[in-house]
């Protein structure tokens, strides 16, 4: 008999006790829902290594092939901290003017892997680049921040130092 506490294996554990109980290894796939296959494949990791061998290990590595190049990724990154009111299709067309081709949904997939998926983060990432860099704004940027602070102010948000900081951003930034 096999005892574990782990509610990730629970069930294969399960299924190796009625095999073992019943004496039946049919009726216990049967009864658990399971391919006999899929219990020989249980037994042999136990087997091999042991109860904690059953946890999934996932052996799936990433297809490079699917990947952008370095140079697009960064691209689309910077049109997305310079332009940040800009959805994923004007941003793809926007950068097709310029030469470099990426579709709406590969602009998406690389803003969700910058964790820049939506108007708030990318504002966000703008924030920290003028913190960091101390950068000049142009019109759109300091637009979409006044977009921003206005749809804050229109919810009801309260104004916090944040708000402050950055509207004392724009107002350096127009001086």
């Amino acid at each position: 008999m096999y005892q574990t506490n782990n509610p990730i294996i629970k069930h294969k554990v399960g299924l190796l006790n009625l095999a073992e109980e019943l004496n039946n290894v049919s009726k216990a796939c049967k009864i658990m829902g399971v391919s006999r296959d899929t219990f020989y494949r249980y037994q042999e990791l136990v087997n091999d290594g042991g109860i904690d061998a059953l946890i999934n290990q996932n052996r799936r590595v990433p297809n490079v092939k699917n990947r952008v190049d370095e140079q697009i990724e960064s691209a689309v990154v910077e049109y997305a901290i310079e332009y940040p009111a800009h959805g994923q299709h004007r941003s793809s067309n926007e950068l097709r003017k310029k030469g470099i081709f990426v579709s709406g949904s590969g602009v998406r997939s690389i803003w969700l892997r910058h964790n820049l998926e939506n108007f708030t983060k990318r504002l966000k990432a703008l924030e920290d680049k003028i913190a960091t860099e101390g950068i000049i704004l142009s019109e759109s940027q300091i637009s979409a921040l006044e977009k921003k602070a206005q749809d804050d102010e229109a919810c009801g948000e309260i104004e916090t130092a944040q708000v402050i900081w950055v509207h004392k951003i724009l107002f350096m930034s127009v001086i």
